[in-house]
């Protein structure tokens, strides 16, 4: 089912988005307006095979309605991918909402959106993501309660991040123990790019095993209050690449690995937190394989914000959460092994385990 009356889009585009969206596999998509309070979203729906989609609302201020499209299709996804590897009865489902989160997030427009997610009467559950905040969740959940990560106070497992960081944190030292032998990580050059809630978060993980932490992020202000927290040094954006390092560890937005930087990268290590790392996922993929950089999938390594909040759905402790997103580290070692053993990337490895999970499922 797809809803796009509302998408500022020629003919031809529209032909070329519905193709997308059946190679994709997705099972709804609709763009979202109001012109009361100025709320431009799209909600897309991959698959609920596993359970109802849920996946996070990333508030940004997108070029136009096509790139937000393209942005909501991979996430939601992703999302699918990212509940099946986990074992978590869920499906995948995100949303995106336009604008500048600093300058046109509202209460009325939230609770706008709460209303459009509560017209879909489940199937789409929303979440914190990029550009919102525990306390948005609060006001989305005052139309609707097919929303997870509020505040602890309405009952909810509050900020996800330090779970998502923790299972980074968890697939980096896999990586570390399959690259070296070892998941020491003392010592070891790593690059954060993005710290925000998740980036400081996983800071804080290798600053107590006494990595060497450089750090890098638009927000000044950011990185000067994290780098004097944890004393670690900042790296300018046009100096990433060219710093020699054991690990990169992409935090911030997607698609970072294209073929101008993975061709400068000087790593042996990619694993982070940023959904979307490949901006062609076979392509960079493959790429990274031959430069042999082990890249430890995004959507498996991020998925403890997913794990955190399927526990407070199902009613676990953030204790039993954390518990479970440890198991990234047995699961990045799979993918890896399996990746090694098949002959292909580290991405299709993953893609392909999270994909046999989904049709063992559509047959009990």
């Amino acid at each position: 089912m797809i809803e796009l009356s509302g998408l500022n889009v020629s003919e031809r585009q529209k032909s070329i988005i519905l193709d997308k969206m059946d190679k994709m596999g997705h099972e709804q998509v609709v763009f979202l307006r109001d012109k009361e309070t100025g709320l431009k979203a799209i909600i897309a729906i991959h698959n609920t095979i596993m359970g109802p989609s849920l996946g996070g609302v990333r508030m940004w201020n997108y070029r136009n309605e096509i790139e937000a499209l393209e942005d909501v299709l991979r996430l939601s996804r992703g999302m699918t991918y990212k509940a099946a590897i986990s074992g978590l009865e869920l499906g995948g489902g995100k949303a995106v909402i336009l604008g500048d989160s600093s300058i046109h997030k509202s209460e009325a427009l939230l609770r706008r959106f709460g209303q459009f997610v509560e017209s879909l009467g489940g199937k789409y559950i929303t979440a914190e993501d990029v550009g919102m905040e525990p306390k948005d969740m609060e006001y989305i959940k005052m139309e609707t309660n097919h929303v997870t990560g509020t505040v602890e106070e309405l009952g909810g497992s509050g900020d996800p991040s330090p779970v998502t960081a923790y299972g980074v944190y968890m697939g980096m030292k896999a990586a570390a123990m399959y690259r070296w032998g070892n998941n020491n990580l003392q010592g070891r050059t790593i690059l954060i790019q993005g710290i925000g809630h998740v980036g400081e978060s996983l800071v804080n993980h290798l600053k107590a095993e006494e990595a060497n932490i450089y750090i890098n992020d638009i927000n000044q202000e950011r990185l000067d209050f994290v780098s004097k927290k944890y004393d670690t040094k900042i790296i300018d954006c046009d100096s990433i690449f060219d710093l020699n390092m054991d690990i990169y560890s992409p935090c911030a937005l997607g698609a970072t690995l294209n073929s101008e930087s993975i061709q400068k990268l000087k790593c042996e290590i990619i694993a982070g937190s940023a959904n979307n790392q490949l901006e062609d996922e076979n392509k960079h993929a493959n790429q990274i394989k031959e430069k042999e950089i082990i890249y430890a999938p995004d959507f498996l390594i991020n998925a403890g914000g997913l794990i955190n909040v399927y526990s407070e759905i199902k009613g676990f402790s953030r204790e039993r959460a954390l518990e479970r997103t440890k198991g990234i580290y047995n699961i990045t070692l799979e993918i890896l092994n399996k990746s090694e053993e098949d002959g292909i990337t580290t991405n299709e490895a993953a893609i392909s385990i999270a994909e046999q999970r989904l049709e063992n499922y559509s047959k009990r």
